[in-house]
Parts: C-alpha cells; structure tokens; sequence
C-alpha cells in the first residue's frame, strides 16, 4: 500500500502542486476554508507521500489499512485534492466540491466521500472517534496505525481531553494525533479567546509522547513522525507549528481567511503566489498538475483568459 515519495525535494513539489489544486478548487467553487486547509498542506502530504499512511484507492476497504481523521473536518479541501490525485474518485470531481448533493460536501462525510474514514465537522468529535478507532484495533490484535489531525482552537474542546485520558489509559501507541498549531480560530487568535498554555507540558501532563516541529517543514514533519512511530505504551501526537492561509500572503495569519469566499482578483493574486514560490524552489509548469480543470478553465481562473 502507499504512494511513497522518498525524495523531499520531490515531496516538495507534489506538496505545492496540491496547494495550487487546493486553491483552484475553493476559487472554482467560490467556497470552503482557505486558511486551515493551507496549514495543514504540508502535514497531510507528509503523511500520505511520506511512507507513513498505509491505504490507497485500491486498497481503500481494506481491513489493515492505517485510518486518517480529520478531525477539523472544515479542512477537507486539502484531503479531497490528495484522494483525487491518488484515485480514490475521479479528477474532475473535484469541480463540485461543496455543490447541492455533492460527493464533496465543504466537511468531510464518510457516507459520500471514499477514501474518508470519518464524518467530521462537529469539533472535538474525531479525536474521540479516532480513538474508538485504535481501541478497536488493539482489541482486535491488529497493526494498524490511526492518525488524526486536530486544530489548535479545537483542542479548546473539553471532549478533546477526555478522549486523551482515555487513550493514556488504555495505551493506544497505534494512535498518532497531529495538531496543526496555526494559532488562529474564526474569531481571532486562539490565546486571546481561550489560552491552551504550554501544550507540549499539557499533553505530557495526559501522559501522552509528545513531539514539537514546524508543521512547514517536510524533513522536520517526517522525523517527528517516524520517531512516533517507536514509541510503545503510549499514544503519541506532534504539535506542528504552522500558518494559518500558508502560501498566500494576504491570507497569511489572517483569522477572516478560516472561512471565506475569494474574489476573482484575490483567487487570481493566489494561483499567482504559490505559482511564483512553486518556481523559486526550482520548478516550472505548475499549470500541467491542475487535476480538474481545461486549460482554458485555468486560464479564466488565473486572468490570462481574458482579452
């Protein structure tokens, strides 16, 4: 199983190719939440080019598969994009994300969506089925692993902790939570609406293994999630440190970007900006990666198809 990508250079460029489906696809629909899913690109590449997720589209049933909850369900864009560009449905599906009874809807659905494990959306939540997820397994005798990805202000949560204890208790080392610690929620930084402390010490305090890295860093991610993966007795979660709207500078660290639709001169400045970086780190010809759309749909979305 997996679509490992060993080289991080490489990695890299699938990562920022992604970035630039995942905007073309919230802009093409005039809809989503460009902030959290921009934050957590990196994480999500990581763990399913990196070696670390076990499943793939034709596998994407299969009982030992390794599970993924996105627990920040509102995120999904930067899911759905991985799963089309792995095959889990096809390419072009992602031109009805969030339309009227779509397979695609703006937080993740297990019923609608293959290739997702859990319906999310209600924060808190998916901590808790993940780790009904890992409790399973382990009664089973089974191998798999269960990630789950939490945002910062979700961690506001009191079921959060709950479910934390409870994994503690029953030492689930398959379970590996990432929080992508962009530091921002709908109404503004999340230590100014409800401190979470010294999140490293907290989680500790739970008696988890905790890691800390930049959550834009593909190396760093890498190496704190394959050292997750030594760890017994314990459930393990990484901290990574991230930007809220990463890529994009006008919706950098910017709480108005958690949901928020674009107009045509910010999708285009956008496309534009992950275009420009895609090309500083030595690369040309990102129009070619776009998943869904004509060139001559691009070219609309990106300005150049007008007169």
């Amino acid at each position: 199983m997996g679509n490992k990508i060993s080289d991080f250079r490489m990695l890299r460029r699938k990562n920022e190719e992604l970035r630039y489906n995942l905007v073309a696809m919230m802009d093409y629909a005039g809809s989503g939440h460009p902030g959290g899913s921009l934050s957590s690109m990196e994480i999500l590449t990581t763990l399913y080019y990196g070696g670390f997720l076990r499943t793939d589209a034709e596998h994407a049933q299969d009982p030992k598969r390794d599970r993924f909850v996105m627990s920040k369900g509102h995120a999904s864009p930067a899911q759905y994009v991985i799963l089309a560009d792995q095959g889990y449905y096809s390419k072009d599906t992602l031109r009805v994300f969030d339309a009227n009874n779509s397979m695609l809807p703006k937080h993740c659905n297990h019923k609608l969506t293959p290739g997702v494990d859990a319906s999310t959306g209600a924060l808190g939540q998916g901590m808790s089925m993940a780790v009904g997820m890992a409790m399973a397994g382990q009664m089973d005798g089974a191998d798999y692993d269960v990630y789950c990805v939490l945002g910062d202000g979700e961690c506001q949560s009191g079921e959060i902790w709950e479910a934390a204890m409870s994994a503690a208790k029953y030492r689930l080392d398959h379970l590996k939570v990432i929080v992508d610690n962009n530091r921002l929620q709908i109404d503004g930084f999340s230590d100014d609406i409800m401190p979470l402390g010294d999140q490293k010490a907290k989680w500790e305090a739970f008696g988890w293994n905790v890691e800390v890295c930049d959550g834009h860093d593909l190396e760093a991610l890498h190496k704190a999630l394959q050292s997750m993966a030594c760890v017994e007795g314990k459930p393990s979660v990484l901290i990574a440190d991230t930007t809220k709207g990463k890529g994009v500078s006008f919706m950098e660290n910017d709480a108005d970007w958690h949901s928020r639709k674009m107009t045509k001169e910010e999708g285009i400045q956008a496309l534009k900006e992950i275009k420009e970086a895609y090309e500083a780190y030595g690369f040309s010809d990102i129009e070619s990666s776009i998943l869904f759309l004509s060139p001559q749909e691009l070219a609309e979305l990106t300005g150049k198809g007008e007169a």
